[in-house]
This record gives C-alpha cells, structure tokens and sequence, in this order.
C-alpha cells in the first residue's frame, strides 16, 4: 500500500522507489531465468524478436543490452510477475482499479560496458488518450551511483513533451542543447536489489554507461489505466483486452488534454530504444566505443 505523502510526492515529483518489494524465492528465480536467457545468446548472432545485443557481443562472450518484450510471451515468470499482486496493489492507487500492461522488456546494463539509454520521455514513444501511463523498474541486482541508475529529472511530467526527432525522423531521444533542462539536477535512482521504481509516462529519465565492475539490470513494466488508448491504434482487440492485469476492460477511452508528438515518420533503426537511438547524431552519455577509443 502507498501512503497519501507518497501518493503526493509522485504527482509533484513523477517519480517514487519502492524499496525490496520482491525479495526471496521470487528474486532468486528472477535472476536465475535471466541469467539462463543471456546465456542462450551465445546462439545468436543479431537482434532479434527476444535479443538486443550489445555491439561488442559473440558467440564466445555472450553479450546482451535487453531482452525485448518477447520475455512476456515465452516465459511464464514473467507473465506473471507482471500481474503479481504486490505491483497491481501499488498501482491501483495510481492508474485506478482497471489497469493494463502496455509493454515491458529487462534492460541489462552490464559490467563495464552496459549501453546507456539517452534523455528521453517514455510519452514520446506511445501517446495515449490521457496521461495516467507509467512504468515500473525492478532491479535484479543492488544499484547506486556507480552502475547506472536510472535518472529522472524531477516534475519535467508536467512540462512540455520534449522533440524526439532528428533530421525529419523519430530518433527517442531529446536533444539536451535544445530543451533548457538543467540535468545536473537529475536524482539518480537507487536501492538494493529487488526494489522497484515507479516513473511517469511523461518525466524525462535516462542512465549513463555502467563503469562499475559490478551489473545493474533492471526488468521494466509499462501499465496504463484501462480507459487509456494508445493513439497508434489497436492492432489486435483480442491480445489488447488480454493484456489486463487489474479489474476489467473498457471500449470507452478517457480523453484528457495532454501535449502529444507523435512517433513518425519512423526512426531509420527501427527496433529497441537503443536501435531508435543510433540516428540521434547528439549524445549526452559517453559510449562504451567512445570509452574504449579514448583509452
């Protein structure tokens, strides 16, 4: 349960963490499952339906930067972790008691070499009818300042939605010399693992590289309210109904007044954040490539 300072705090801020809200058994099979997924990848050699590789992957050292939302549909754990009742308890005090998964994938972030993710709001990717969408991040491992924590920058949910376009094409990502953002005010956010962060769908957030010799993954879920449409349509009604995870479905969409940029044309790198991400042409966060060329 969420106590009404911290029901507070996420409207004002956009942003809470959950301290050790999966532990035990649960953590250990999480990790477990996700350890045996990555180590399947030594059988692949590019990006596909379940893989996001890391540039610097090989069959030999196996590397992988996400595993995409396929998790959900060939795996069982994690179909039901994303419907377990001490997440839909915690949401329900905030997207209300119908609630949806829109998405959700396990971003890696490696020792040493983990991609960072570049300023963005998760808005600029799936718009819908009203903005009662947010994402949640459980941390399979014990995260601090050192192996890239997600970084939020606090209150930008009730701004603007920032441009997330580059050269005429969606690219996810904001250009940081052109939204007058102070980032040196980002709060980094952190806890042990089997805590979970809680971000809205319109703060802007990102992570830095993973310098530390120690891995940071995280394994995020996308839930909106029922009566939130996504404004790219419904391609499937049957697969969109069965994506509830609390109370029941609604053919009638709530539609709030919200700034909305839409997702087009398409990125030229079409795939995951990070694929979205090579056509930006401006980086905030240094690269594992750039690290490496300049020794």
């Amino acid at each position: 349960m969420l106590s009404e300072q911290q029901i507070e705090t996420y409207r004002r801020d956009g942003y809470l963490v959950i301290p050790r809200l999966i532990q035990g058994e649960q953590l250990g099979q999480l990790r477990a499952l996700t350890d045996r997924i990555v180590d399947e990848a030594r059988g692949v050699a590019t990006n596909d339906e379940l893989y996001d590789l890391e540039p610097s992957h090989s069959a030999t050292l196996p590397r992988v930067r996400r595993l995409k939302p396929a998790i959900f549909k060939r795996y069982a754990f994690f179909h039901t972790l994303a419907r377990d009742p001490a997440i839909t308890s915690i949401l329900a005090h905030l997207l209300g008691p119908a609630i949806r998964q829109h998405g959700g994938k396990l971003n890696m972030k490696s020792a040493s070499y983990g991609s960072p993710v570049e300023w963005h709001q998760d808005w600029a990717f799936y718009p819908h009818t009203n903005d009662d969408v947010l994402a949640t991040g459980i941390y399979l491992d014990d995260c601090d300042i050192d192996n890239g924590p997600l970084m939020v920058l606090p209150g930008t949910h009730r701004g603007p939605t920032f441009d997330h376009h580059a050269q005429g094409r969606f690219c996810g990502a904001m250009n940081p010399a052109e939204c007058a953002l102070d980032f040196a005010k980002a709060v980094p956010l952190v806890g042990p693992a089997g805590s979970m962060t809680i971000h809205h769908v319109r703060l802007v957030h990102g992570s830095a590289l993973n310098r530390s010799n120690r891995q940071r993954r995280l394994l995020l879920h996308e839930y909106t309210a029922a009566d939130a449409w996504p404004l790219m349509g419904v391609a499937n009604f049957e697969e969109f109904n069965g994506r509830m995870v609390l109370g029941e479905p609604t053919i009638e969409p709530r539609v709030v007044p919200a700034p909305v940029r839409m997702p087009l044309p398409a990125a030229d790198h079409q795939g995951s954040i990070y694929e979205n991400q090579r056509g930006t042409g401006r980086r905030f966060f240094e690269t594992y490539e750039e690290r490496v060329r300049a020794g």
